[in-house]
């Protein structure tokens, strides 16, 4: 397990969802944690972009749960397990078929922490002082190692 801190202002996002990607190399899973509004769904717009993807349909799968979105490079799946409370509802919501199909992004990603081992990067989210500065922790965790 490796771990990095990158602090960095909304308008240099860009970058951040770059370095992320290039972070993901051989992951399939991305997990996203943070307060409401920390910029979760906002980073995943900027990552799917960064791949290739629309980020103009990148919405938060609060309510449906799930969005795939296909870029250049991957089809990815963007959960949002906010409301998922047990592993039988985790499934129901398609997680296994997209484990074999595509890049996986996990908002609210404690149930896939928990029960998965797979390979994964972790991204905590969180304010800084100042309206538009966040904090980050990226966590690789590697099974292979």
């Amino acid at each position: 397990m490796s771990q990095k801190e990158l602090f960095y202002h909304l308008k240099d996002i860009n970058k951040v969802a770059e370095m992320i990607v290039q972070e993901l190399k051989g992951t399939k899973v991305l997990l996203l944690f943070g307060d409401l509004g920390a910029g979760k769904t906002t980073l995943t717009k900027h990552i799917i972009k960064t791949l290739g993807g629309d980020s103009n349909e990148v919405t938060s799968p609060t309510f449906n749960l799930q969005h795939i979105y296909n870029t250049k490079y991957h089809r990815i799946y963007h959960f949002d397990l906010y409301r998922i409370k047990s592993l039988e509802e985790l499934f129901n919501v398609g997680v296994e078929e997209a484990l074999n199909n595509g890049l996986l992004i996990f908002e609210w990603g404690e149930l896939v922490e928990r029960y998965f081992n797979c390979n994964y990067l972790r991204l905590d989210l969180k304010f800084c002082k100042g309206i538009d500065k966040r904090k980050i922790l990226l966590t690789n965790k590697n099974y292979n190692n």
